[in-house]
């Protein structure tokens, strides 16, 4: 027994040394105000109740009410039950209610929905939800993008216990009701230890509750707004979140109050939050209560935030998530806070949390390539924290042993509270009668306060950061001297930190309090139970200590002296003097300005849906033969052939009417290996404009007049015949008030009662179509054949959610008709020909034809027309991803593969992932004219995946790994969920071209080498 226990310890050991180097009766309301900002009032008139009924076409009612939504519209949710097989989505609308009966009698259920979120709302102006529960999505529960003044009141996000969606007793109609209600979760004996680590678990293991099952099936976030501002959630609760229940992420102006969590991996996240606010939450039976921390690589970096009136207990659960930063989170975790500046923490309770109450940690304590960043704009340390009139019980009490699973991984999640206990224990060996009786397994013990004692030395030779034009980057207003960082900017070349040091005096000192860790007033109340406070120096003493066990017991022994004299260096301090801020620095820090949310005041932007009458007039107007009904333009209208866009309105690869062209790109949107016919059509007199803004701009197009209608037909190719399936339109609309927005349009084609080709107007989209390919691929020859059920048509919203930039034309903008990607040939993308194929443009460069027949104007004078290739050498131009050499580089060659990628992932991905995007939140940017480093994902950790979404990869890209990155995981057969596979509309099939491409560029392209790759070599064999 002797020798079992001292292996065991000696693997800690090592696995330690691996590791380092390398409700509530609250009141209803808070003092930051009543929230009304918050909502969608100030002035919206009151609009129409678009009711959804309970029933089978739930669902298709539900998303026709989104796609409807205008401003002071409710969209109102029966009392009852609702099984929906989609995400709801609204977006580009304003002053739009959701509403049920309650969050006890209104459950919109995603158990069987084919989307990742439940209720997804994206650049929205004044929203309110309320009154319901979101149960068993795949990913998020309510997800808010790019939202400006959101309010999230009465609701609750639920995940069944024991799996969420794939929970053997999940919540349903037949049980959702009633006092027994699955929904109510109590909180009184969390599991702290895994179950899946039984091979280390005893027969007493603490492996199950007998309130709530976690479990790393369930979805992600439970209410989630991020890349927002003036955010309010109140009186809400999220249960089951394998990330954050209750999170607020890269947001401006943000409070979360009257809410609980509980039995999520974090109860509540604030996240890159520039002022937030916690105020009378409950975080309960989490693995972590309450996180405040910056992430890196992000739109933006937080600072000041308060906590107060909270209640955080009992948060023991074992981490059950995999994938991400939450992912590091120790159990026992009251509160986190890292790597964010000025933090107020006052009048909360923290009680019975196992590792600590509060945990003040730094991204120095991570090892390389295991969690620390590589990115030189984030402060790695949490400085000007005040913690006061706080009440501290029982905190820190039940540090447990790493696990036998935890060992072998190498987890820092699970091996933090061990060097916490480890070191503090040995403080206490080393200071007898100072630490209290009674602790966790072997002794170890955390404290009511844990500090990992990490602060950084002043770094004379760094400069000032600049921007791209070299200019300093502007100043934080509430710290002076630091640089107000973003992730447009580039990567600084080292940590500048000369703003937190006196650098006018001698020897340098830091400006204290504020850059110094923390303020603990004397005025908390601090139980005798535990000890008080614990600064366990992060893994300073590890190796020193670890060195001085032997290979045998009398080695052991014959050491001893050596190892006595190391524990004072190993040993965690417990002296909390310095943290009296009156008392050392003669000041303390200023209280924290209250938040407030100030009232949403509508925008005038959008304009009333048209009556049925004007429609009709418009719609059914006589137009002449070969003329575009370009006054239909502005509604929309049943049936594509009221546009009388083609002269066979049956047929949309016949000839275009009226002043239009057809057009291709170099390389396409890839949508289940159909082929795209493209036509423009430009009202009478009008022309395009000539714009390649480049990397000022990677998401512009060349800019086309008011009035434009672009339409793309979707077509498969079979034996010779094509099934058209689907029309969607572009159509550029001028506004009310003098603007402009592009509306998205998807027509679905079908044949009617009469065996005529018709396409109707379908705003809900459609899900399950059969479609069958077998055809020769135009560029490479390649013969391609396949099959699928479940190809979509996705909804007007979901359009507008890829074609919705922040920096292009309002509503559903165009993505594709860029100078580079229009710098070719006009060819058809079939075999077929047809009317089209033989337009005029045909053979010739589509950007010459259209400045030399007055289509476009602003053209450049010399486009360097090759006469054989029809590329315009003078231009930038995409390559075609799938014929190797036509980057301009040997073919097969690293530059050649590499660019080829570059423009699949571009053409495919980078209209969300870039930093005005749908996924600017991610960090994650795939424009060809960024430079290939942590920001296009080499050696970058994943911001909100989860489980599905890293299928357990750790990196975007890792270098030479393949089957080690993400982004091959998520665009290849392995990810067959939908919160899995990427790009997550019109695509239910791998291309298989495009990842053995990506594959390729992967495994034998991108090297561990931050001369060529920066970032790369952090996580290269990791």
């Amino acid at each position: 027994m002797q020798t079992r226990t001292r292996t065991l310890a000696i693997s800690l050991f090592t696995a330690l040394l691996v590791a380092g180097c390398g409700s509530s009766d609250a009141p209803s309301t808070g003092p930051a105000g009543d929230g009304n900002g918050g909502g969608n009032g100030g002035g919206v008139a009151p609009g129409r109740t678009l009711s959804v009924p309970i029933g089978a076409n739930a669902t298709q009612e539900a998303i026709e009410a989104f796609i409807r939504a205008r401003p002071g519209d409710t969209i109102r949710f029966d009392c009852g039950f609702y099984d929906l097989t989609s995400t709801l989505l609204l977006t580009q609308t304003e002053g739009v209610t959701i509403k049920g009966c309650g969050m006890d009698e209104t459950v919109l259920s995603f158990r069987n929905s084919d989307g990742v979120e439940g209720l997804l709302i994206d650049e929205v102006r004044g929203v309110v939800i309320e009154d319901l529960t979101v149960a068993d999505p795949a990913g998020n529960g309510i997800e808010m993008r790019n939202v400006d003044h959101g309010t999230v009141r009465s609701v609750r996000a639920f995940w069944s216990s024991g799996g969420g969606r794939e929970s053997p007793n999940p919540v349903t109609a037949d049980n959702y009701a009633g006092d027994d209600s699955p929904l109510h979760v109590a909180c009184t004996d969390p599991a702290t230890q895994d179950p899946d680590s039984s091979l280390f678990n005893g027969p007493n293991a603490d492996i199950s509750s007998p309130d709530y099952t976690v479990s790393d099936k369930a979805g992600r976030y439970g209410i989630y707004p991020v890349k927002s501002k003036n955010i309010l959630i109140e009186e809400t609760e999220s249960i089951g979140a394998s990330d954050a229940g209750i999170y607020v992420g890269q947001t401006s102006t943000a409070i979360i109050r009257n809410s609980r969590a509980a039995y999520n991996v974090f109860g509540f996240e604030i996240e890159n939050v520039r002022h937030g606010e916690y105020a009378y939450n409950l975080a309960e039976c989490n693995t972590g209560g309450f996180l405040i921390y910056d992430l890196d690589n992000l739109t933006q970096y937080g600072e000041r935030t308060i906590m107060h009136h909270n209640v955080s207990r009992m948060n023991n659960t074992y981490n059950f998530t995999s994938g991400g930063f939450v992912a590091n989170v120790p159990q026992g975790s009251g509160m986190i806070t890292l790597a964010y500046d000025r933090i107020d923490v006052y009048d909360n309770e923290f009680i019975d949390n196992d590792t600590g109450g509060i945990i003040h940690a730094s991204y120095e304590l991570f090892p390389e390539g295991a969690g620390r960043p590589t990115d030189n704009k984030i402060d790695f340390y949490t400085e000007g924290m005040r913690i006061y009139r706080n009440t501290f019980r029982n905190n820190g009490n039940g540090i447990k042993l790493p696990r036998f699973n935890d060992l072998t991984s190498l987890d820092i999640a699970k091996f933090l509270p061990a060097i916490v206990g480890l070191k503090t224990a040995t403080a206490c060996l080393v200071n007898p009668g100072t630490c209290p009786r009674g602790a966790g397994e072997l002794g170890l013990r955390g404290a009511h306060i844990v500090w990992d004692g990490l602060l950084p030395d002043y770094d004379p030779d760094c400069p000032y950061p600049v921007d791209a034009q070299g200019n300093p980057l502007p100043e934080e207003a509430n710290f002076p001297g630091k640089p107000r960082h973003t992730n447009e900017e580039p990567q600084p070349s080292c940590h500048y930190n000369a703003y937190k040091f006196d650098t006018d005096l001698p020897d340098n000192p830091r400006k204290k309090p504020l850059f110094f860790s923390s303020c603990i007033d004397a005025d908390n109340d601090f139980s005798s139970d535990s000890l008080t406070y614990t600064n366990f120096r992060g893994t300073k003493g590890l190796e020193a200590v670890l060195a001085l066990i032997g290979d045998s017991p009398l080695q052991d022994l014959l050491n001893l002296r050596n190892i006595l004299q190391g524990l004072p260096q190993f040993a965690a301090s417990l002296d909390m003097g310095p943290h009296d801020c009156v008392a050392e620095y003669g000041e303390n820090l200023e209280p924290i300005d209250p938040v407030v949310i100030p009232p949403f005041v509508p925008s005038g932007e959008l304009d009333p849906a048209p009556s049925e009458e004007e429609v009709a007039a418009l719609c059914n107007a006589d137009v002449a033969p070969g003329e575009v009904n370009f006054a239909a333009a502005a509604v929309n209208c049943p049936t594509l052939s009221q546009y009388n866009l083609f002269q066979d309105a049956e047929d949309p690869t016949s000839e275009p009417n009226g002043r239009s062209f057809p057009f291709v790109l170099n390389t396409k949107l890839f949508s289940d290996y159909s082929v795209k016919y493209r036509v423009a059509y430009l009202p009478p007199r009008q022309q395009m404009t000539y714009a390649a803004p480049e990397a000022t701009q990677p998401s512009g197009t060349m800019v086309f007049p008011t009035g434009t209608i672009l339409a793309k037909t979707f077509s498969f190719a079979s034996g010779g015949d094509e099934d058209h399936v689907e029309t969607r339109l572009l159509i550029k609309r001028e506004t009310s008030n003098g603007g402009t927005r592009w509306a998205g349009l998807p027509y679905i084609w079908r044949t009617n009662a009469n065996g005529e080709r018709v396409a109707e107007l379908q705003m809900r989209g459609q899900n399950g179509i059969q479609a069958r390919w077998n055809f020769e691929d135009v560029n490479t020859g390649e013969r391609l054949q396949g099959a699928t059920d479940n190809y979509s048509v996705p909804t007007a919203n979901q359009c507008l959610s890829c074609h919705a930039n922040q920096d292009l034309e309002p509503g559903s903008a165009p993505i594709g008709p860029k100078v580079r990607n229009f710098n070719r040939a006009y060819a058809s993308e079939s075999m077929v020909v047809t009317d089209q194929s033989r337009h005029p443009i045909a053979g010739n460069n589509q950007i010459a034809w259209l400045c030399d027949n007055g289509y476009m104007t602003g053209c450049p004078s010399d486009l360097g027309v090759d006469p054989n290739t029809q590329i315009a050498t003078n231009l930038a131009r995409l390559p075609k991803f799938n014929v190797p050499g036509d980057a301009g580089f040997p073919a097969g060659s690293d530059e050649d593969i590499e660019a080829r990628t570059r423009a699949w992932l571009e053409v495919n991905c980078q209209h969300c992932h870039n930093p005005r995007g749908f996924a600017a939140n991610t960090g994650y940017y795939l424009d060809v004219f960024r430079p290939v480093d942590v920001s296009y994902g080499i050696c970058k950790g994943p911001t909100a995946t989860g489980a599905e979404g890293s299928g357990g990869r750790t990196v975007d890209v890792k270098p030479m790994d393949a089957d080690g990155s993400i982004l091959a995981y998520r665009l290849g057969p392995e990810a067959d969920t939908p919160a899995a596979q990427m790009p997550p509309i019109a695509r239910s099939v791998v291309h298989t071209q495009s990842h053995a491409l990506i594959r390729d560029w992967i495994n034998n392209v991108v090297v561990a080498d931050d001369s060529r790759y920066p970032g790369s070599e952090s996580c290269a064999g990791n």
